[in-house]
């Protein structure tokens, strides 16, 4: 049995991450924090100690640490003792942390997929390129490594997956909707880190569709979904982790990834790109400073976790399959539905970090039980759902299902 955590990052994902780490320290034992910056590591312990967050007596630490360099990661691990790594630091540093977790045989899990700080929007799929290279050697090992686990990619990866082990004979489509509909009273704020935010959305949008890679330009591809809890709401057509991971498990489907975006993010979004501030680029002022825009725009931006005070609302994010069954046209909307002021309350952060912290906790849970304990490398859909969600209904995102029969909890 794996015990002992190291949750890599200091954000807010971080933040809900180590308060559930600590809520369930009875099964995954000592758990330490480290980032670049021990101050935050401090302040998430610190919030972790004033909610009364730890189960059980027991380890609860923070450390430095330089996440780009792996043999100070791999130093980190064995300091530690460290069975598990949580990886929710910026996706910069997924192949440094894999591959001190693969040197030390430790298990490894990410929210994101890896991401080179002047590449944006690579050649799908995308995994290809950086994690599932790796693949073998994690295999050879038996290092388990479970790649984006947090909401989407992750949780909605394992919607799929049970969608269409549970709904459908014949799979035809596969559509994942995020929408927010909380507001957090900024006049602009991204909900997580800008940088990647920006990234995320400036690119190509890949999608899978009959049977090969489609592309489009952001914004090119909307409509309106109509979604249980936050009504009707304008989505769209994004290019998303998942994708990358579904098209390669399921080629014969068609796999899009939505996001709902407001008027007014869009407006500020295409000033600041058609502006060339969303740049990756370096580029020098006149005073000869080397800058890079993207990094100067999320410099001046709040910091996501600055809005979790004043955040109201919820999130609807879940995964439409269509495809028959019988014989007969057939479709299931598997979701969440999460409401930014009870995340506040409980953990002190705004409902898009807690929905991106909780899953991999979950997913520590099954390593160390040994439920998901693969000892390779593997995307969430590619392992058993159920498991998950019974860990995500006690700790805090309840599954539900929306299909012909009606609305309701996935478990009955």
């Amino acid at each position: 049995m794996k015990k002992n955590v190291l949750i890599i990052g200091a954000g807010g994902v971080a933040q809900v991450t180590a308060h559930k780490c600590a809520q369930n320290n009875d099964i995954l034992g000592d758990i330490h924090i480290a980032s670049r910056t021990k101050a935050k590591c401090d302040a998430i312990v610190e919030s972790v100690r004033d909610k009364g967050s730890m189960k059980v007596d027991g380890r609860l630490e923070a450390h430095q640490v330089n996440a780009r360099d792996s043999a100070e990661v791999a130093n980190l691990i064995d300091k530690t003792g460290a069975q598990i790594v949580i990886n929710v630091a910026q996706a910069f540093v997924n192949m440094p942390v894999l591959e001190a977790c693969i040197e030390k045989g430790v298990a490894y899990m990410d929210t994101a997929i890896h991401e080179e700080p002047d590449k944006i929007c690579e050649t799908p799929p995308w995994y290809a390129n950086y994690e599932w290279k790796r693949k073998d050697r994690c295999a050879e090992k038996g290092v388990t490594a479970i790649l984006g686990v947090g909401f989407d990619p992750g949780v909605v990866n394992a919607y799929a997956r049970y969608g269409i082990d549970t709904f459908l004979d014949e799979l035809e489509s596969i559509d994942i909707v995020d929408i927010n509909a909380g507001s957090h009273g900024r006049w602009f704020s991204t909900n997580f880190d800008p940088e990647i935010n920006f990234r995320e959305f400036t690119g190509t949008v890949y999608s899978w569709q009959n049977g090969a890679w489609q592309a489009n330009r952001m914004f090119e591809v909307g409509k309106e979904w109509d979604l249980p809890v936050v009504g009707k709401q304008k989505a769209y057509m994004t290019g998303h982790d998942e994708v990358h991971s579904l098209a390669t498990n399921y080629p014969h489907a068609d796999v899009r990834f939505w996001m709902g975006f407001s008027d007014h993010y869009i407006n500020v979004f295409t000033v600041l790109k058609n502006l060339g501030l969303l740049s990756e680029q370096p580029v020098k002022t006149a005073e000869g400073l080397e800058v890079i825009p993207l990094k100067v725009v999320k410099a001046v931006l709040p910091d996501p976790s600055s809005l979790a005070p004043d955040y109201t609302g919820k999130t609807c994010i879940g995964t439409l399959v269509k495809g028959k069954k019988g014989g007969q046209p057939a479709e299931a909307f598997v979701y969440n539905v999460a409401d930014h002021k009870e995340a506040y309350l409980e953990v002190g952060s705004q409902g898009i970090s807690y929905t991106a912290g909780v899953p991999p906790v979950a997913a520590a849970i099954l390593i160390a039980q040994g439920d998901w304990d693969t000892q390779t490398m593997v995307n969430v859909e590619e392992l058993d759902p159920k498991p998950f969600f019974e860990v995500l209904d006690r700790i805090g995102l309840p599954t539900r299902v929306k299909d012909a029969q009606g609305d309701r909890p996935w478990s009955e």
